[in-house]
């Protein structure tokens, strides 16, 4: 067997035995390359003469087109072969379960569906929102609203003060949003028609209480405001939030340093399973506070109460969210847990409206 059969059995075994795209290139320069063993011997053709060039020389541009063919289809195949691996391991299995997009995952939390709730019911009837700090002083948390010197509700053990200032004044957590009234009374003249969603803090927690809660509540100033126009305001409010087409309220006699008179009201239900029915069954629930504006909280805010009158309610919007949505525990709330999230959450695209239902 001359030498030039041996090299190239030599090199198409080599190149029989590539198994990948790299191996068969390593075989090409071996054979092809700038110093392959091919390219040496075709190095040598200037060395011959005419007569041997005839022959030796066909012999050896023979071998280099049989291996450079070779090496073409080798690397062919061996493609092939890669994009049929890579296929049949990025192979998509369509009998899994497609993945939800974040916006489908995501849950809105209820204090915020509630808040985007009755701001739809109230927007409605004319009103605007406010807001203010939750960082405020004695005079607009306490003072400005009648608390007189000594009532219960400016002592240590319900309300979150702050350290004393450069000036010994000591700010506190608002235990209520009432302070809004009279910044916007302050602020804008009448008539006001505003709702105050927004926190408020009190040293209590249990299953129905909690040091930092949500409350929502109403003011409206102008020169003929009454108690009848409240009623009005109150009951359009609950059979829209509660969605039912009747309710029946009861309105007690209360106290509330900010108004005068003042009523803790009830609104009539079905107790007997266990979810809460409101607008049937005869038992009663009380919901909220109200009454009609203080004299003195009116010459708070700047106003003549010769002149103008109000009226003011409040309820705190983690209880009615219970109430509305059956769940059994305010500390939940606060958890963080995407357990209880998934549960009680609203879907993110689900926007409460007066005309597609609050909570479909």
């Amino acid at each position: 067997m001359s030498e030039l059969e041996t090299l190239e059995r030599t090199l198409l075994a080599d190149i029989d035995a590539a198994g990948d795209e790299g191996s068969i290139e390593a075989v090409r320069v071996g054979a092809l390359g700038k110093k392959g063993s091919i390219s040496e011997l075709l190095k040598t053709l200037g060395t011959m003469t005419p007569e041997e060039r005839q022959t030796r020389g066909a012999q050896i541009n023979a071998l280099k087109t049989t291996v450079a063919d070779a090496i073409t289809a080798r690397k062919s195949a061996l493609k092939d072969q890669a994009i049929a691996e890579r296929l049949a391991r990025e192979t998509v299995d369509i009998s899994l379960p497609v993945r939800s997009s974040p916006a489908e995952r995501g849950r809105i939390h209820p204090i915020s569906q509630i808040v985007d709730e009755i701001t739809a019911i109230f927007g409605d009837m004319g009103f605007s929102i406010a807001e203010g700090p939750d960082i405020e002083t004695d005079y607009y948390n306490f003072t400005a609203l009648n608390f007189p010197e000594g009532h219960p509700a400016r002592e240590m053990h319900d309300t979150f003060f702050f350290n004393e200032d450069e000036k010994g004044e000591r700010k506190v957590l608002r235990t209520h949003t009432s302070p809004v009234q009279i910044r916007t009374m302050e602020a804008q003249d009448p008539p006001i028609r505003i709702i105050i969603p927004g926190k408020t803090y009190r040293q209590d927690s249990d299953a129905t209480h909690s040091p930092m809660f949500h409350q929502v509540e109403g003011l409206v100033v102008d020169k003929s405001a009454n108690v009848a126009n409240m009623r009005w305001v109150l009951e359009e409010f609950c059979k829209a939030f509660f969605e039912v087409d009747q309710v029946t309220m009861r309105f007690r006699p209360s106290f509330f340093p900010f108004t005068e008179p003042s009523f803790e009201v009830d609104i009539q239900c079905d107790r007997s399973g266990p979810i809460v029915k409101f607008g049937e069954g005869t038992d009663w629930m009380e919901i909220l506070g109200c009454g009609m504006v203080h004299p003195n909280v009116l010459r708070s805010g700047g106003l003549d109460p010769d002149e103008y009158q109000g009226f003011a309610w409040g309820m705190g919007l983690d209880r009615i969210a219970m109430l509305k949505y059956g769940m059994p525990d305010l500390r939940d709330f606060f958890n963080a847990d995407v357990r209880w999230m998934n549960h009680y959450g609203f879907r993110p695209l689900d926007m409460p409206t007066l005309f597609g239902g609050l909570s479909a």
